[in-house]
Parts: structure tokens; sequence; C-alpha cells
């Protein structure tokens, strides 16, 4: 379980690092396409550049998200379902999911086999098939992702519940450091006011 831990750890450092480095490029690419625009010489493959970025940003970041269990979801409806109901409902969902990825993943890679030869439009030395081939990665690496939450996913359906990533966040930094938690108090403010009254 540690190792699958630690694999998921740095699974989520390499998605951080590459959305992180897409989001830094795109900002520089924007800004300077932006400058050489309005000082008259536009640079002609900026937009459709930009628009590539976004799309392997989004996909990225959606598989980054997955780790997290950060996806839109409706945790309230299942742990409202009895236990077993509720491991049902998630191992229903878990192969809905990977079953809309593979297919994805596959589409992916028939649409990589009709781009064949082209190329962008402003960029003729940059393969189309290039640009593309994160639909296919994009779907692998969310079925990775959800992959390496399963068991955690699955612990929770067993157990009390879901509990929204950003509340598990929070509880875990509260645990980690509970002297810098707000509005906690201190053991010894208690005895000191106690003194006090």
């Amino acid at each position: 379980m540690q190792s699958l831990n630690s694999l998921k750890q740095g699974f989520e450092t390499l998605l951080e690092v590459i959305t992180a480095t897409i989001v830094a490029a795109l900002t520089i690419l924007i800004v300077c396409g932006t400058v050489f625009r309005y000082a008259g010489s536009p640079l002609v493959w900026y937009d459709e550049i930009a628009s590539v970025g976004l799309v392997w940003m989004t996909y990225f970041g959606s598989a980054l998200a997955a780790l997290k269990g950060a996806h839109i979801g409706f945790p309230g409806i299942v742990n409202a379902l009895p236990p077993n109901l509720r491991v049902l409902a998630t191992v229903f969902s878990e192969i809905c999911v990977f079953l809309f990825f593979g297919l994805m993943a596959y589409a992916g890679m028939e649409v990589l086999i009709i781009l064949e030869g082209m190329t962008l439009v402003t960029l003729p030395g940059v393969s189309v098939q290039l640009t593309q081939a994160i639909i296919p990665l994009g779907a692998v690496l969310f079925m990775l992702a959800e992959a390496l939450r399963l068991p955690e996913v699955m612990r929770d359906a067993r157990g009390d519940g879901f509990v929204d990533h950003e509340v598990r966040e929070a509880l875990a930094e509260l645990e980690a450091d509970p002297e810098d938690s707000p509005g906690r108090k201190h053991p010894h403010d208690a005895s000191r006011l106690g003194e006090v009254s």
C-alpha cells in the first residue's frame, strides 16, 4: 500500500509539473503574441499553438483532478445509500468511467491514423498527429489516475462514505500542524483562563 501511495504521489507531482509548465508557456506565448500584434508584427502561428496548448493543459489538468477526486460527483446521493448499495453504485460508476475513457483512447488512436501526413496550417513542420496525440494520451492518463485512486474510493464506499477532496485536504493539514489551525486553542490557554477566572 505504501508503494501505491508513493506511486500516486509521484504521478501527482508529474502531472502538476507538466500542467504548470504548460500554463506558464501559454502565459508567455499569449503575452508575446499580444505585444507583437500591438507592435504591428503579429505572430501568424500564435493562435494555433495557443489553442493546442490549451487543449493539452485541459487533458493533463483533467487527469490531475481525477487523481485528487476533484471532478464533479454526487457524494451526497451515494452516501445516502446503504453500504452494500454504495459499493455497487461505486463499482458501476468506475466501470462507466473506464469504459468511456477506454473508448476515447481507442477513438483517439483511430483519429491519429486519419490525420497521418497532415500538418498545422501556420507551422507546416508540426504534425497534426503530434498535436492531437493528447486525445488518447489524456484518456490513458485519466484511467491511470482513476486506477491509482481506486483503492481509496472502494475503501470510502465500504466505510462511512465519501468526503469532499477539499475537506479531506483541510483535515490533513489540521492533523499535520494543529498549532497553526485558526481558532484552535492551545492547551495552555485553558489553564491560563482557569487561573484568571
